[in-house]
């Protein structure tokens, strides 16, 4: 980099810096104010600071080494999560935002109450806040440390640092980031965002664009690929025809199970199956229901769809050009060193700090919601008044950010830590889905399937050579796996099978040896958010409303559909079933429709470009039955003078 570089990314930092702090009066109002933005998002802003948020400075890099390893396929292990997302436009956008919750762990006591309740909102707090959202902190810094060493930021200034001074050069950056984000909340945070994510977006693009025309163009990229490695690194799906029929590829790296199992399983198993903290975070500070479920839509557009192929595009590049490249994820720095010209350089530089920043800012904010919200808040002081509140949020993010780059210096325990919270996330989905549409759920199953997700995602953790093993941890797994023979496989789809159903049979056990929560707390929730389906047919009886009935009779014939004599139907389930059927073809039909035309594969093209059109047709018609949002109190707390 040279001088015009270095002078694009200051003039990039401090126009964030004056956007962050221009906002910073919108927030101090109220705790509301604060972390969901006085709940007055468009959908456009919510779902752009969604997509940012995804958009980390590890995010291109990932791809590239994804595709470098396992071919265009290989991306099944983030694409299968599109499946959640599409439900959670339509099933959880609008449950949500009526909930009308701050944080993810709030929605726990409305939903349980009591003193079970109370513990698990404060629990899932603090894991939230801390262990898994400072790791992600420490995580994104390590990435931008191998950004920084891989373009060779500061020797271009003449300077010849040690790890530890980049590490320390991130978190300045990292402290940059607090300023805005501890002084505007969550406006700041999503309006920055907006900003961060077109010119990461733009910088992806760039650098797609400079290695094509480097390396002769798209035909010349396809054919050079199918040479050296072969036609499975372009397929879009693990399977090609040969032997006179279709085989499975070998070079996305994945066997049958683990495929069945992304797009089968780990979508509805993982922790974040409704929606997740960040997004749901978002949802909340929309505008209404009908905002919310924009915003998801948006959301999905700009990460599945546009998004994807720039980085597969570089990540295919860097394969050619670099075909011995012992870390692949390298391969996008390096593309932009050798490619870029100074100007277009730095513009790019700028665009992965700002991803960085993205990523950052938004864990601070949420994790300073989770400890001012559901710990200082709830259980240190509940009268708080609210410029008490927003300085605890303020303190907060300070707090997280240190938290966070502590982590980062022990990089080495952190990637230990880090599967742990993984294994953590594995269990508890299918509770945070049913625990919307069945009165029976209840806090204990909903900790019971936590804590068992954990301990089973750890009794199942492989163990490359038990034999060798040092760490007590590992020889203490391995004699568990060596005695309970079904918690040894080192094959993920049926790693994913076997944890998610020990963790139901757990949960399950759990739920119906415990009380239910109490009429009172049932009743106050689903008066509050009006969820659909028969599961709440007790409640319904309970303040004089007729049951739905899942299977109607006309005629003397049975008929599937949900009779609801005088009911509003506020959700409609079997609607939603439909319409996430039809968004899922459209969204995915459309990436492949893309992909499959820009890698010279025009059967693909075709195929995916005719399931989007009918998954298109089909949503338009039954979005002429979608369902009004409910006028509700709360639904118009937007703040004053915005």
């Amino acid at each position: 980099m040279i001088w015009i570089d270095w002078l694009i990314v200051l003039a990039y930092l401090l126009l964030t810096l004056w956007l962050g702090l221009y906002l910073s009066r919108r927030a101090s109002g109220s705790l509301v104010d604060f972390f969901v933005s006085g709940r007055s998002l468009p959908w456009w802003l919510a779902g752009t600071s969604m997509a940012a948020t995804t958009f980390s400075i590890d995010t291109p890099l990932y791809i590239a080494g994804v595709v470098g390893s396992r071919g265009i396929a290989g991306n099944w292990e983030w694409w299968s999560f599109g499946i959640a997302h599409v439900v959670m436009i339509y099933v959880f956008s609008r449950l949500w935002r009526r909930s009308e919750i701050v944080t993810d762990a709030e929605l726990t006591e409305l939903r349980y109450g009591g003193n079970m309740g109370a513990w698990l909102r404060g629990i899932k707090a603090f894991l939230f806040a801390v262990p898994i959202n400072c790791i992600g902190i420490g995580y994104a810094m390590l990435a931008m440390v191998k950004v920084i060493t891989a373009l060779q930021l500061w020797e271009s200034l003449g300077f010849e640092p040690g790890d530890d001074a980049k590490l320390w050069s991130v978190i300045g950056v990292s402290l940059f980031v607090l300023v805005y984000a501890g002084f505007s909340g969550l406006w700041g945070v999503v309006a920055t965002d907006f900003f961060q994510f077109f010119l990461a977006l733009f910088g992806a693009m760039v650098v797609a664009g400079a290695a094509l025309i480097k390396i002769g163009g798209m035909g010349s990229l396809v054919d050079q690929v199918n040479t050296q490695f072969g036609p499975d690194t372009l397929a879009l799906v693990p399977l090609k025809w040969g032997d006179g029929g279709i085989r499975w590829s070998e070079t996305a790296g994945i066997s049958v199970n683990t495929f069945l199992a992304y797009i089968g399983l780990q979508w509805w198993a993982f922790r974040r199956s409704d929606g997740g903290g960040e997004f749901i975070q978002r949802l909340a500070a929309s505008k209404d229901e009908a905002e919310a479920e924009k915003a998801a839509w948006f959301f999905n557009i700009l990460h599945y769809v546009v998004r994807t192929w720039p980085w597969v595009v570089v990540a295919l590049v860097a394969l050619v050009v670099y075909p011995t490249l012992e870390d692949r994820e390298l391969g996008y720095p390096l593309l932009m060193l050798d490619f870029l010209p100074p100007v277009l350089l730095g513009l790019v530089v700028a665009s992965l700090i700002a991803a960085f920043m993205s990523t950052v800012s938004t864990l601070i904010n949420w994790g300073a919601s989770y400890l001012t919200n559901d710990l200082y808040g709830r259980f240190i002081n509940r009268d708080a008044a609210d410029e008490e509140l927003v300085f605890a949020g303020r303190v907060a993010s300070v707090v997280v950010t240190a938290v966070g780059a502590t982590a980062a210096f022990f990089a080495q325990d952190v990637t230990t830590i880090f599967r742990l919270v993984i294994a953590i996330g594995t269990g508890p989905g299918l509770v945070l889905i049913l625990r919307w549409f069945w009165w029976r759920i209840n806090a204990a199953a909903e900790l019971a399937s936590m804590l068992a997700g954990f301990c089973i995602g750890l009794l199942t953790m492989p163990i490359a050579d038990p034999a060798t093993a040092q760490n007590p941890l590992v020889i203490w797994l391995a004699a568990v796996q060596s005695r309970v023979t079904i918690l040894q496989t080192s094959d993920f789809g049926q790693r994913l099978l076997v944890i998610a159903s020990i963790t139901t049979v757990i949960w399950v056990a759990a739920m119906y040896l415990t009380p239910a929560e109490s009429p009172e707390t049932l009743a106050q929730f689903y008066q509050k958010v009006r969820p659909g389906g028969p599961g709440w047919n007790r409640q319904r009886l309970a303040v004089g409303e007729q049951p739905i009935r899942l299977i109607s009779f006309a005629g003397g014939w049975p008929q599937l559909g949900f009779d609801q004599p005088g009911i509003l139907p506020e959700q409609d389930l079997l609607l939603q079933g439909r319409q996430v059927i039809a968004a899922i073809g459209l969204l995915f039909g459309t990436m492949f429709a893309i992909g499959g035309f820009l890698l010279l594969q025009p059967l693909v093209g075709w195929w995916g470009l005719s399931i989007a059109v009918l998954g298109g047709v089909w949503l338009r018609r039954l979005q002429r039955a979608r369902i009004a949002p409910m006028p509700r109190p709360g639904l118009d707390d937007i703040g004053d003078g915005l």
